[in-house]
């Protein structure tokens, strides 16, 4: 009879409001997948080698063959190249956050969490943030790179801190769209490959690494009014690497404006959709 009534003292819900016990249990699955990330290390050391790469090919291989605001200078165009590449590493991270979505469908760890008496978004928001901690940190390593190899900014600090505010808002915005695509199919390969399908145009159809007034005409207006080309030049401003002057388009006109938007409008309608995703899964 004690053993039952302990049963069911912990499946009871806990008091509180329904904003207070979703905000506490997003907590609490945040923290497991952060345990989890450290008893498997590999996961974060190889994601770290990736943007490593980028940076420094990027910075030796191409560097002295790119025009950046009517120079060839290696300087200048790493400069202009490492807010593309900061931008790059927290989009990429979408593909890891639902492949690993995924890779919990696919062991059944989800349906686990069904049957507890907790929030429904929790565990999706759980997992976003713990993606958001990786993702900073990876981000900190590659700044420390990238100053290794001579990048430098012309502005305050606390400008640089509200680019990679916009860095990280950018990611997280990001991995919801990972997160719907990890409940929307069946395996984790599947969701990796889904990841980085939609990926590749949406950053290199950008301002990332090179000028929009190099590309096609009917091609500019779509990279000046991508999202991530938004938040590049958002960065490039706070940084003081601006590079080249932006087009009249308003997104590159008002870059921090843009991204703050793009962002959160990207997490409203994506959480929106991949909560209701794993909703009727759950049914």
């Amino acid at each position: 009879m004690t053993a039952t009534t302990e049963t069911l003292h912990v499946a009871a819900p806990r008091p509180g409001g329904s904003l207070g016990r979703s905000v506490r249990d997003s907590l609490v699955v945040a923290r497991r997948n952060l345990i989890r990330m450290t008893r498997i290390p590999e996961m974060v050391i190889f994601g770290l080698i990736q943007p490593i790469m980028f940076v420094v090919l990027f910075s030796y291989v191409f560097g002295g063959s790119m025009m950046i605001g009517g120079s060839t200078s290696p300087a200048e165009y790493r400069n202009f190249l490492m807010a593309g590449i900061f931008a790059q590493t927290v989009t990429f991270a979408t593909a890891g956050a639902g492949a690993g979505i995924a890779d919990d469908m696919h062991k059944g760890l989800i349906d686990r969490f069904r049957s507890l008496p907790m929030a429904r978004g929790a565990v999706l928001t759980g997992r976003t943030l713990a993606d958001l901690v990786q993702t900073t940190l990876t981000l900190v390593v590659l700044a420390v790179v990238a100053l290794l190899v001579g990048w430098r900014t012309e502005e305050n600090v606390g400008k640089v801190l509200g680019g990679f505010a916009l860095l990280l808002l950018l990611g997280y915005a990001f991995s919801w769209i990972g997160a719907l695509i990890g409940l929307s199919v069946r395996t984790p390969e599947a969701a990796t490959s889904g990841g980085l399908i939609w990926l590749f145009p949406v950053t290199f159809i950008s301002n990332a690494f090179v000028p929009t007034e190099n590309m096609a005409g009917w091609l500019q207006p779509i990279a000046e009014w991508n999202p991530f080309s938004a938040t590049v030049q958002a960065c490039r401003e706070l940084f003081g690497n601006p590079g080249v002057s932006p087009s009249d388009a308003w997104p590159m006109q008002h870059p921090v404006w843009a991204s703050l938007i793009w962002s959160v409008l990207i997490i409203a309608v994506f959480r929106t959709l991949a909560v209701r995703k794993y909703r009727s899964a759950a049914t």
